[in-house]
């Protein structure tokens, strides 16, 4: 691993270590390699935005036009990032 990529990865560690010790969030692991990684997982986001209350038409929609502008804009979304940590709110 290159100086770059050891920097990069000692900061998303502590990216990660903010995450899940001072925002209490769940650490779902580096999906890097993961089949059909995608930034916009629809199925931790829908079960997610339901516990907030809102109503399936507008989850629908707003999985609808995430989904468009990942399609749409893919340097802007990053959609073939190479490193990529998932996490998922607890509180």
């Amino acid at each position: 691993m290159s100086t770059v990529g050891q920097i990069e990865r000692e900061t998303q560690d502590r990216v990660v270590k903010l995450f899940r010790n001072t925002l209490r969030y769940d650490y779902l692991g580096n999906w890097e390699e993961r089949e059909d990684n995608c930034n916009i997982e629809g199925a931790y986001l829908r079960p997610f935005l339901q516990e907030q209350g809102y109503s399936d038409t507008l989850i629908n929609r707003a999985l609808y036009e995430l989904t468009r502008w990942r399609v749409t804009r893919p340097r802007a979304c990053m959609t073939s990032t190479k490193r990529c940590t998932a996490f998922s709110a607890t509180a």
